[in-house]
């Protein structure tokens, strides 16, 4: 009795509960979320950020999964709300990593897509793929995981509600709110119930945060679409992101009632497309297909050509077809180009200069404005994310997915409707939210969380990326200068004057000049060195940067990269 006694009055281990994002704060792509607590971590989204102009060479970003490779045996899953490329595109990455992480919990599409994305990397990986919806529950020691329907551009979108020993961790996915939605409706009566019961803290996506009222119903541009199908009276070639499934859903599906044969080009968009068809998702026969060598056997009016270049790619389908480089897709006079996208900021210029070319071509160009509605996003706008809030009811909120500025909109969104300021928190990847017995607070104990930039194929540490992409930017930019130094060591003399080598800066032809004067300082400031009480090569090549450098930006206001080759003679 006396041990019976004693067990009962034992003190219980607590243990904290640790929220951090990997990836998805202060940007947007790269959703990587981690909850903690004692022995065990659910992951959920691995996302991938694609790479921008200012990034050359590189493939894509992600994230520094470091610490989870440290934790690895405490990793229980990656549970998965949609199949984007910025929620799913970095599992291949993670699973070259850490090749054991137990099972992938992921929506129907979802998982099929992560098994094409797994195949074509050429992972090979013993993880189990397990397809939830809207009533799975899965079960460890420390969590319970759940999943709520949301509507996106996508099918099978969902939110995760993550209840532990200290409180209810609740993630909108990518979310907005549409009343006539395309795939399945938004689960209120759960976001309602999850509200009632009780959410600690709230994670939301934050992508429209600066964009007032509500967000438009996507049949909204179905029935724009389909009115432009009935006008049109030669071909119709067709762009959007391969990523809006539901667009190409009803792209596919309009074109058939149209009696237009559908031709995909772009492997993205093939991939996308064959996927959606094995699935069921399409209403159409497989007979509406045809592959683009057999559009000569249609008229030019029972003709629909999807394909990649929404945003002005130069190496995408429209833009080769635009610039007449596509081996079997020339504009006809008359066709109908239809944009069913808007340019994603810093691709304005790019999509401009291709509807430019293609209206050369004589087509005619349907882009999406405000009174030609072709497009409609897939995230919530303010006045669906105050309904969000208000469903939700969370006492702590911490916005996710966007940009630093949409985050702190979001905030004061969440604020506008009543939750205290000093209950939200606006983090960076890698700053964890502890949880403790239903209380949140900010660690000062960060997380590594820097970007691993992937270089064909390899990845490459932040640290040496941030030099590399440096260069490469500065190369692109304003070319490379080499100076070829011949010294002799032993006697400390220049043994004759440096040659001057530009590769992409200027023509040396044209200026000799500058190239005259340069050498002219390089030999002195060169000399100097060597008459010093200990000249090194480190020394020489400082000198050669520190003396050309501001030269030839004055001379040519362009900052090339300068190597220094040092040739001794023992």
């Amino acid at each position: 009795m006396s041990d019976t006694s004693t067990k009962n009055t034992m003190p219980v281990k607590k243990f904290v509960t640790k929220i951090f994002a990997l990836g998805g704060l202060e940007e947007v792509g790269k959703n990587t979320y981690v909850i903690e607590q004692d022995n065990e971590i659910i992951i959920i989204d691995a996302g991938v950020k694609f790479a921008d102009a200012s990034m050359p060479g590189i493939e894509a970003v992600i994230p520094d999964y470091s610490y989870l490779k440290e934790n690895k045996h405490k990793i229980k899953g990656i549970f998965i709300t949609h199949g984007h490329e910025d929620h799913i595109g970095g599992i291949p990455y993670l699973l070259k990593e850490i090749s054991d992480i137990p099972a992938i919990y992921a929506p129907n599409l979802a998982a099929a897509l992560i098994r094409h994305k797994i195949k074509d990397k050429g992972i090979k990986s013993k993880i189990k793929i397990n397809i939830v919806d809207g009533n799975s529950k899965i079960k460890t020691n420390r969590f319970i995981i759940s999943f709520f329907a949301v509507n996106h551009s996508i099918p099978d979108a969902y939110g995760i509600c993550v209840e532990n020993s200290n409180g209810t961790v609740v993630t909108t996915g990518d979310y907005k709110f549409d009343w006539t939605p395309l795939g399945h409706k938004a689960d209120i009566d759960k976001m309602a119930q999850m509200g009632q019961k009780g959410v600690t803290l709230f994670l939301a996506d934050s992508t429209n945060a600066e964009v007032p009222g509500y967000t438009m119903t996507e049949m909204l541009v179905v029935k724009r679409i389909s009115e432009i199908f009935a006008k049109a009276k030669g071909r119709i070639l067709i762009s959007t992101f391969a990523s809006n499934v539901h667009r190409l859903q009803q792209i596919i599906e309009v074109a058939t009632k149209h009696n237009r044969k559908v031709v995909v080009v772009g492997r993205s968009l093939e991939r996308i497309v064959n996927v959606i068809r094995q699935m069921g998702h399409l209403k159409v026969r497989d007979s509406s297909f045809i592959k683009t060598e057999e559009t000569k056997k249609y008229d030019n009016n029972q003709i629909v050509i999807i394909c990649t270049g929404s945003q002005g790619e130069p190496m995408a389908a429209l833009s080769r077809i635009a610039n007449r480089e596509h081996r079997q897709i020339k504009i006809i006079p008359g066709d109908t180009v239809i944009f069913s996208s808007s340019a994603i900021p810093g691709n304005r210029a790019d999509v401009e200069r291709v509807v430019n070319k293609l209206t050369r071509l004589s087509a005619i160009v349907e882009e999406n404005s405000p009174l030609n509605w072709l497009h409609t996003s897939g995230h919530a706008s303010q006045e669906e994310q105050k309904l969000m809030l208000n469903l939700i009811k969370p006492s702590y909120f911490m916005p996710m997915h966007g940009d630093y500025r949409m985050l702190k909109v979001h905030k004061e969104t969440a604020v506008s409707i009543g939750i205290p300021e000093e209950n939200i928190f606006i983090c960076a990847n890698g700053d964890p939210i502890i949880m403790d017995n239903g209380k949140c607070s900010l660690s000062d104990k960060r997380i590594a969380a820097d970007p691993i930039y992937v270089d064909g194929g390899k990845d490459m540490s932040g640290v040496t990326t941030a030099a590399v992409i440096r260069d490469r930017q500065i190369l692109s930019k304003d070319g490379l200068i080499a100076i070829v130094v011949s010294i002799d060591s032993q006697n400390n003399k220049l043994l004759a004057p440096p040659t001057f080598i530009s590769r992409g800066s200027f023509y040396v032809r044209d200026a000799a000049p500058l190239v005259s004067e340069a050498i002219s300082l390089l030999t002195k400031a060169i000399n100097e060195v060597l008459k010093s009480q200990r000249p090194t090569f480190a020394t020489i090549k400082n000198a050669i940067k520190s003396t050309l450098a501001p030269y030839i930006f004055k001379k040519k206001r362009r900052n090339p990269l300068i190597i220094p080759v040092i040739l001794n003679k023992k």
